[in-house]
C-alpha cells in the first residue's frame, strides 16, 4: 500500500474526512495535532473485510503536544476540539502527549517516560503497523511503513514501553478481523 492509497482509504470513512478537513483549525490551539492510531488502521481494516470504513471504531484519536503540562490546559483544549466536532456525533479523544508520563503510571499501573513531541507518542504505539498519524497539513506519519498494515501482521513494538499489554491488544485486533496474523519481532 502507498501513502497515496492509504490516504485515500481513510478519507472513505466520513468521520475521518470530516477531522481532517478540520484539523487546521485544531491546530491553532493543540499545536503538531495528528488523527492518529484505530481511527486510521481500524479503516483500512474495515475496507478489507468488506466492512463499513466506520464499522466498530470506538473512538477518534487526537494526539498534541504542548509544553503545559497542567490539566486544565488539557482540558481547556478538549472542550474546544468537542465544540469544534460536536456534529460528528463521536467519541473524540484528545490528549497532550506531554502528560502521558504524569497519568500513565495511575491508569495503568506502569511507568513511561515523558514523550518529546506528539509523533513520539505514535511511535511508541503497542503494534508497529498501528503507528500511524496525520498531522494537519494532511502528511502521513508512518515511521513502520503501511507494508504490515496492509497485510494485517500485527508485531510486538520494542519502542513501546509496556509491552506486557501487548497479547491483549493484538487479541482483541484478532476478535475483530480474524485475516490478522501475528509475527515475531522484526530485526532491527
Amino acid at each position: 500500500m502507498t501513502d497515496p492509497e492509504f490516504l485515500h482509504l481513510i478519507r472513505l470513512n466520513p468521520v475521518n474526512a470530516a477531522i481532517l478537513n478540520r484539523l487546521p483549525q485544531v491546530e491553532a490551539f493543540a499545536p503538531q495535532v495528528h488523527l492518529v492510531a484505530g481511527a486510521l488502521f481500524q479503516t483500512v481494516w474495515n475496507m478489507r473485510s468488506g466492512q463499513a470504513p466506520q464499522t466498530g471504531i470506538r473512538d477518534y484519536d487526537l494526539f498534541y503536544w504542548h509544553p503545559d503540562t497542567s490539566y486544565e490546559a488539557e482540558d481547556a483544549v478538549i472542550h474546544q476540539t468537542a465544540d469544534l466536532f460536536d456534529d460528528l456525533d463521536v467519541r473524540i479523544e484528545v490528549r497532550n502527549q506531554a502528560r502521558v508520563h504524569l497519568w500513565f503510571r495511575e491508569k495503568y499501573g506502569l511507568t513511561r517516560p515523558p514523550l518529546t513531541s506528539a509523533r513520539d507518542g505514535v511511535l511508541q504505539f503497542l503494534v508497529k503497523c498501528t503507528c500511524v498519524g496525520i498531522d494537519a497539513a494532511g502528511d502521513l506519519y508512518a515511521p513502520y511503513g503501511l507494508h504490515d498494515l496492509a497485510a494485517g501482521v500485527l508485531r510486538r513494538n520494542p519502542l513501546n514501553h509496556t509491552p506486557e499489554l501487548y497479547a491483549a491488544k493484538a487479541d482483541d485486533y484478532r476478535q475483530r478481523w480474524p485475516w490478522l496474523r501475528e509475527a515475531g519481532p522484526q530485526p532491527e
